[in-house]
């Protein structure tokens, strides 16, 4: 069991890193942001460590170097806690903590304890304990700390509870956290159906309507966005009017209404993006209907099994919406193009793209396109649209294209 465990387990930090082999499959990561986890609360203790909704999307985000955790220096026995919503039921088998490493200073340290709850009724509990550990520093980058869960039981909510310092120093300690991993099994995601809205926060406005998978929108005053649902989670694109920088997005609407989730603007890191509810917000495209995806677009949510180019059956939606939006298009011809993330060869990348482009050619045909204007392109990872270091960008560069000639 503990040997099974540490294949996956590791197999999962190396995902992680972006260091995956092409022939092994990886587990799925189920605290992760683009598996559809979301922060929901956070606390400290003392609450002069001033913890944030950033310091929580850091633990989730698929990036799993060291990131400092505090805002305000605290004592040996400081504690932070975070709360996660997982999108369905979910047995955690176990979880790992990558590069527990110490920066060259007395004022900064690594959390020691490290508590794993789940909750199956809401985010205030009841909690059961899953799992705990004792962190050590690691010898080198890369390294991991499996813990074992201590139960097996379905849960919807999950608790980090980090605690107390590796090599605390000084009274008043700054205190770092890479990423909490979990490996295990997970019932089939619903489709979410709740993007269609308006919300505004200091410095975001954003407006969507959802028709099925497909959903179309604007944001802030300047761009236009197109995207699919899959499971919980959005995943869309977006482009400047003025000045075509593109951006990429990564949220879901959570039970209060509130999107939550992330943005790139240029292929810069992810920084929150976030707001509450505006049923009242007006926009540029509040006449605007919502269209399915077609010429030009970037297609997430087709989703094949590993190493495979056969097209899980989950993605139906996102294939009908794509048949829908070529239907009308007036093109001579029609080319899918295949974009992987960077975990394998170059070569090995290129031809699964192309093989899974084809897959997807073949389903649309299937569902009446003409086939003597479709063909299928591999580009493998070459044309990365989001940094491949976190999971969330290596999503969102795992895609199809759709690419019309006339």
């Amino acid at each position: 069991m503990k040997r099974q465990l540490g294949k996956l387990i590791g197999a999962a930090c190396l995902i992680s890193a972006g260091l995956s082999h092409a022939s092994e499959a990886p587990p799925t990561d189920f605290l992760d942001l683009a598996a559809g986890a979301v922060p929901v609360a956070f606390g400290a203790n003392p609450e002069t460590l001033k913890v944030g909704f950033d310091h929580v999307v850091s633990t989730i985000d698929g990036n799993p170097v060291g990131k400092v955790m505090t805002l305000k220096p605290g004592g040996p026995d400081s504690e932070i806690w975070f709360v996660y919503k997982l999108p369905a039921e979910t047995i955690f088998t176990g979880f790992a903590i990558p590069n527990v490493s110490e920066t060259p200073s007395p004022s900064q340290t690594f959390f020691r304890d490290v508590e794993i709850a789940g909750a199956l009724n809401g985010p205030d509990g009841p909690f059961q304990p899953l799992a705990a550990a004792t962190l050590a520093t690691h010898a080198k980058k890369g390294e991991i700390t499996q813990i074992p869960a201590d139960i097996e039981t379905p849960v919807r909510w999950v608790k980090l509870t980090l605690r107390g310092g590796v090599n605390v120093e000084r009274d008043k300690t700054f205190f770092e956290f890479s990423e909490i991993i979990g490996v295990g099994s997970q019932t089939a995601v619903p489709m979410l159906e709740t993007f269609t809205g308006k919300w505004r926060e200091r410095g975001m406005k954003l407006e969507m309507k959802q028709d099925g998978a497909s959903v179309s929108g604007c944001y802030d005053g300047v761009g236009d966005l197109q995207g699919v649902v899959s499971g919980n989670l959005l995943r869309a694109t977006g482009t400047d009017r003025k000045s075509g920088v593109p951006s990429t997005f990564i949220f879901t609407v959570n039970d209060a209404g509130e999107v939550t989730g992330l943005r790139s603007t240029n292929g810069a890191p992810f920084k929150r993006y976030a707001g509450s509810a505006d049923p009242k917000l007006v926009t540029e495209c509040s006449k605007v209907e919502t269209r399915p995806p077609g010429c030009g677009d970037i297609v997430h949510g087709i989703q094949f099994d590993f190493d495979s180019a056969v097209i899980r059956p989950d993605s139906t939606p996102v294939l009908d919406a794509l048949h829908k939006g070529l239907s009308g298009a007036d093109a001579r011809s029609i080319r899918i193009v295949g974009h992987t993330s960077s975990e394998g060869s170059d070569e090995y990348n290129r031809a699964l793209s192309e093989r899974r482009a084809q897959s997807v050619v073949s389903s649309l045909v299937e569902r009446g396109a003409d086939a003597a204007r479709l063909s299928a392109l591999g580009q493998g990872e070459t044309q990365p649209i989001a940094d491949n270091s976190t999971e969330a960008g290596r999503s969102l560069n795992r895609r199809v294209e759709v690419q019309c000639f006339e």
